[in-house]
């Protein structure tokens, strides 16, 4: 199976099932001396971890990361870094069920067509557990671009026809978890739970869409033709469970203006900081694919989740119609939970595209 890794100098390769005895993954291209917090690596995976509310899968998981190599004395050596966290709450037997069936919009018809076989249990490789393995990453990403004061937020801005209609220049980043789906405006916040609570009620799942928004990015970082800086977030972004859209700046909303009214125009550098800045921000921080230092910020849409506990129509390896209906224990809402994933995958893109930066100038 290819396509396991992700990266060109600061790459991460995962390795591990949904059920299988752990997940993990190898960071190859980290730089030599890099302090590690491990509290704050950990407070990322239970960000994303199982159980963490009643809006969320029940399944249990105390998500501990194990490090194997490439850290001595808690500082990053250079060399690759190994880790590993253990699958400690599987129930295989709530997946026996699908072992000949197909189940809708999941990837089991297609896994075995292209492999011939497939891992029913939680969806095996596909299953979203993987994404544990890019919050490590992203983790490590985070505590380089912290050194270089470049911060990146997500939150929940809308779960289906719920939506929150405000500039992120005007949210707090610092209410976004202080809530359990993440949102940083508290009365949508709450409309947010009621609805995704009576969603759960009906046994069904609900989509929606986190933002991003990434500051204090450098000047400079990405590369003008296929490496184009929003193309490889937006690579990073699709290659999330659930995500089917990305857009940046003002995105397809793009196409109802005319150039003179989207243009974004330059502004004359001041005193105190004399950057070039640009009026408005429609490109979304990025210009001809290379960052201009304006705030990158970006949508991400997510599908509902495809496991629902309702009846639905179906067929079997043989191509036979059955009916089938979801068990176990699954998020009726996948968004407070990939919120730290989204942040994690534009980490890794930024500090990748930082290394490559040393190697365009001289």
């Amino acid at each position: 199976m290819a396509g396991n890794s992700f990266g060109t100098i600061f790459k991460l390769s995962t390795f591990g099932e949904s059920h299988g005895a752990a997940i993990g993954g190898v960071i190859d291209g980290c730089p030599a001396g890099v302090k590690l917090d491990f509290d704050f690596i950990q407070q990322e995976l239970i960000r994303r971890k199982p159980g963490q509310s009643h809006i969320t899968t029940q399944r249990k998981e105390n998500d501990t990361v194990e490090f194997l190599s490439g850290v001595f004395e808690g500082v990053t050596t250079g060399t690759p870094i190994g880790f590993t966290i253990k699958n400690e709450d599987q129930k295989s037997k709530d997946y026996s069920h699908v072992k000949d069936a197909f189940r809708p919009s999941h990837a089991d018809f297609t896994y075995e067509e292209k492999y011939g076989l497939r891992d029913y249990r939680g969806g095996g490789r596909s299953s979203a557990r993987e994404t544990a393995c890019r919050i490590v990453a992203g983790a490590i990403a985070k505590l380089i671009l912290k050194e270089k004061n470049i911060s990146i937020n997500a939150f929940v801005k809308q779960v289906g026809k719920i939506k929150l209609d405000k500039s992120f220049e005007e949210l707090d980043f610092s209410k976004t978890e202080t809530n359990v789906v993440r949102c940083p405006d508290e009365k949508i916040a709450e409309q947010m739970i009621t609805y995704i609570e009576e969603i759960k009620k009906q046994g069904d799942t609900i989509g929606g869409i986190i933002q991003c928004v990434i500051k204090n990015t450098p000047i400079g970082l990405g590369e003008p033709v296929f490496d184009k800086l929003h193309a490889v977030l937006g690579h990073a972004m699709l290659s999330i469970n659930a995500v089917k859209g990305f857009e940046i700046g003002s995105g397809f909303d793009s196409s109802n203006f005319k150039g003179s009214e989207l243009n974004d125009a330059f502004l004359k550098s001041n005193q105190d900081d004399k950057k070039i800045k640009t009026k408005t921000n429609n490109s979304g921080g990025i210009q001809g694919g290379i960052s201009n230092g304006m705030p990158i910020y970006f949508n991400v849409a997510f599908k509902p989740v495809a496991t629902v506990m309702q009846k639905q129509n179906s067929v079997n390896k043989q191509g036979e119609e059955i009916i089938l209906e979801g068990k176990g224990r699954h998020d009726p809402c996948v968004l407070p939970r990939a919120v730290p994933i989204v942040e994690s995958m534009a980490a890794l893109v930024l500090v990748d595209f930082l290394l490559l930066a040393r190697c365009s100038r001289l």
